[in-house]
């Protein structure tokens, strides 16, 4: 039996992991904006379902959270960065609110919640962070821009904190899902469109989504289980693409660059200091 922490637990990848988890007999520390959206659980599964109210968004609630976790459970074996913020449109588009909520959340809220763990994990001697990230931490698409700068941010972060806390026996792993059928691209926040981007890729791609032709290959029961059993694997796994639609878009976007890296071989060679 593992003790996980996970955020954004009410709905979407989040509430499926929980599910996933307390079926099968482990313990759940949820945290959620609206605490009653886990009642059923809790009636269900009594004790092995710890439940706290957190925005995360809220940096006091977090390091108050995370202790008051770890006091009740006595150890936490993997802490899922969950929570997240969509925000679909045009970088022109965008509020300045819009903006400002989706850093807060998706590489503040991700930020503090590893720097609020990392303590107690190195203090019990071993630990797991898996951090969400998504295919569009790898790979673009118009009108996710915002999206896609918190997802590359973290995902450099998290990186850079994998190379750090090895040492300490926590591994971490970032998981980058394509398209869920979980109501997660349907129901992000969306900006005021502006004519002027109609007849554009940005156009395009908004009206595949008004239209539910945006394809979403992903199962996230699947999706959920792949995330369990990769804690199983040692040493941890850095990344793990999931998702027909996430292989093949972070692949491209990989060799895309790679190639576009080795064409300038040359030009990065020539700036070496003459000795």
């Amino acid at each position: 039996m593992r003790t996980w922490f996970i955020t954004g637990s009410s709905a979407g990848l989040g509430r499926t992991l929980t599910e996933k988890l307390l079926k099968r007999g482990d313990r759940v520390a949820a945290t959620l904006r609206k605490t009653h959206a886990l009642d059923d659980l809790k009636a269900e599964y009594g004790d092995r379902l710890w439940i706290a109210q957190l925005d995360v968004t809220h940096i006091p609630a977090i390091h108050q959270v995370m202790q008051d976790a770890f006091n009740a459970l006595g150890r936490i074996d993997v802490i899922v960065n969950n929570a997240g913020y969509g925000l679909f449109g045009s970088v022109e588009e965008a509020s300045d609110d819009q903006i400002r909520k989706q850093i807060e959340t998706n590489i503040m809220g991700s930020i503090q919640i590893i720097r609020a763990a990392l303590p107690y994990l190195r203090a019990q001697g071993e630990g797991r962070i898996i951090q969400l990230s998504s295919a569009g931490g790898q790979a673009t698409y118009p009108n996710y821009g915002y999206y896609h700068m918190t997802k590359w941010g973290i995902e450099g972060f998290a990186e850079t904190v994998a190379k750090e806390i090895s040492i300490f026996n926590i591994g971490l792993t970032i998981v980058e899902p394509g398209a869920l059928r979980n109501g997660f691209v349907s129901n992000m926040d969306s900006t005021t469109p502006m004519e002027v981007y109609a007849q554009t890729p940005a156009g395009e791609v908004r009206r595949l989504i008004q239209n539910n032709a945006f394809p979403i290959p992903g199962d996230p029961e699947k999706t959920a289980q792949a995330i369990i059993d990769s804690v199983d694997v040692t040493p941890a796994p850095l990344r793990l693409a999931l998702g027909p639609d996430a292989y093949t878009a972070i692949r491209s976007s990989l060799v895309s660059r790679l190639d576009s890296l080795d064409a300038q071989k040359d030009i990065a060679m020539s700036t070496k200091v003459d000795e």
